[in-house]
């Protein structure tokens, strides 16, 4: 189920966490994989074997980290962002684009090597218990730009919600 915008709702970003966010995970998968086939050739196993354990786990590595990648949907418009996960169940949060007071991002030294970076966005009812955060985004000052852009069109001549507000 795509997301779908509301009536003069535009699109700005959307987008899914990069493959390179995922990369310790695949490396992770391809690690146990190697761990268990060290494992199989010690107890006797064949070289065939040990090189089919190897490629089953990172073929379901690979598997995984595709589905967990694309069943994360980040969607920025011109009046709210919208975080969705799942594929069967559903976690959706969402945020009126007027609520966004602080977007920062943040870069791991892995993270800054593979390009990619986390996007937090602080709003009016941020807690600990509820962040609003992009994880794992291509280019995350990119991201931040086009959010910053979003909220200056909505402070230059709208009350936030997409419509004009009232002169008098």
């Amino acid at each position: 189920m795509a997301f779908t915008p509301s009536s003069g709702e535009q699109i700005i970003f959307q987008g899914h966490p990069s493959w390179r966010a995922l990369l310790a995970f695949y490396l992770k998968g391809l690690l146990i994989g190697i761990v268990i086939a060290v494992i199989a050739k010690l107890i006797g196993k064949g070289t065939f074997t040990v090189f089919l354990i190897i490629l089953i786990a990172l073929g379901l590595t690979i598997l995984i980290g595709f589905v967990k990648r694309m069943a994360t949907t980040y969607t920025i418009t011109n009046r709210r962002l919208n975080i969705k996960r799942g594929i069967f169940a559903r976690d959706i949060q969402e945020t009126r684009l007027e609520r966004v007071q602080n977007v920062s991002y943040s870069q791991t030294v892995f993270q800054r090597a593979l390009q990619v970076g986390d996007v937090d966005f602080d709003t009016a009812s941020s807690d600990s218990e509820n962040e609003f955060v992009f994880n794992g985004v291509a280019d995350p000052q990119g991201v931040v730009t086009q959010v910053d852009r979003a909220t200056s069109q909505g402070a230059a001549g709208s009350h936030g919600l997409g419509e004009p507000s009232a002169t008098y």
